[in-house]
């Protein structure tokens, strides 16, 4: 435990980068949140249908490991956000991941272009699963592949 501590700590001028941070309390539903802004900034949505969601990324610096890839880190989250922006509707409680699993087929490095496209999979009374595929654009090289299950509270219609 100590060892990750030591690793996760800044060190000399990382310090300072760190201190000028700036991270305002988040204001929910008036603006995204630092984690959206980071995470899913450059996201674009190219076309939405009935069970399916398909958008584009260009590969930012700041979404890269250590090796400069894509990292698993944010290929999951992609799925995650992806996967549940194919059954998200306004008014109803939040939705709740409950099973998730994403394999990992090749890399993608800074600037790649990437479709990510989420389909419904299918439905089981409160349960809804999609399949989201991450592919190189113009190569159609599979990136990830994942499957996602939600569980949905519908509202009542008493």
């Amino acid at each position: 435990m100590d060892r990750a501590k030591q690793m996760l700590e800044p060190t000399g001028s990382d310090t300072e980068i760190v201190n000028q941070i700036l991270v305002l309390p988040h204001r929910a539903n008036i603006e995204p949140s630092f984690y959206e802004d980071f995470a899913l900034r450059g996201i674009r949505v190219d076309r939405v249908e009935a069970g399916l969601v398909a958008c584009s990324l260009k590969v930012p610096a700041r979404l890269t490991d250590s090796t400069g890839n894509l990292s698993p880190g944010a290929i999951v989250n992609l799925v995650d956000e992806v996967g549940s922006a194919l059954i998200y509707k306004p008014g109803l409680p939040m939705n709740v991941s409950v099973n998730m699993s994403v394999s990992f087929v090749s890399s993608a490095t800074v600037n790649d272009e990437l479709g990510v496209t989420s389909r419904l999979l299918g439905r089981n009374g409160n349960l809804v699963t999609a399949v989201v595929v991450i592919k190189k654009k113009g190569t159609e090289e599979i990136v990830a592949e994942g499957r996602h299950t939600i569980f949905c509270k519908h509202a009542s219609k008493i």
